[in-house]
């Protein structure tokens, strides 16, 4: 059974390299914490708070963060796989260059993050709001994206072919060049006010 730490503060702690396991962190503070070159696998951090620390080149492996607030956090060189992080803010933290493979992002917050280039190929991101986000030249493809906010989201150059746009208004996105299959292009028109036929 997974031991679980709650309530507590981490301050100025050196972390370096620290080895994570089943460990349940319960609405703790970190702040200023050195993760650099952590390693997680199958923790979970669960309404916990985030500020000044740095997850740099850290790698993190079915790992949870369950609505987490992340603010002014380094993740530079850093590795998701198979990781949650159901409805977690992320505010002015360094998300480039990020690792990520698969993965549930249902309703996180990346409000004008810097992602772009960044693969993101087969992640849920139902319901997350990516507005302003950089997504310039992002691969997107196999994404569930339905209900997500992209209002100004920069989504030129952006792979979004395979993605599942149900309910996205793509039209307050900026689309220069972007890849879309045929039911992305349909999604477009349709949140353009087309209304659209395909004859058999």
């Amino acid at each position: 059974m997974a031991d679980e730490l709650a309530d507590l503060t981490f301050r100025d702690e050196d972390w370096y390299g620290k080895e994570f396991g089943a460990e349940h962190y319960l609405r703790c503070r970190f702040t200023d914490v050195d993760l650099t070159e952590a390693r997680s696998r199958g923790t979970v951090f669960e309404d916990c708070e985030f500020s000044n620390c740095r997850f740099n080149a850290s790698e993190h492996t079915d790992t949870a963060f369950i609505g987490c607030d992340i603010r002014r956090t380094s993740w530079f060189d850093a590795s998701l796989i198979g990781c949650k992080l159901t409805g977690t803010v992320f505010v002015e933290c360094v998300l480039q260059p990020l690792t990520v493979s698969g993965g549930t992002w249902s309703s996180v917050v990346l409000r004008g993050a810097e992602l772009a280039g960044a693969d993101l190929s087969g992640v849920r991101l139902n319901d997350a709001d990516l507005s302003e986000a950089d997504l310039r030249g992002a691969i997107l493809r196999g994404c569930d994206l339905s209900q997500a906010t992209v209002r100004g989201a920069d989504l030129r150059e952006a792979d979004l072919r395979g993605a599942t746009l149900a309910n996205v208004d793509l039209t307050t996105a900026r689309l220069s060049e972007t890849r879309l299959d045929l039911a992305g292009a349909v999604a477009l028109a349709e949140s353009a006010g087309a209304t659209v036929e395909i004859e058999p």
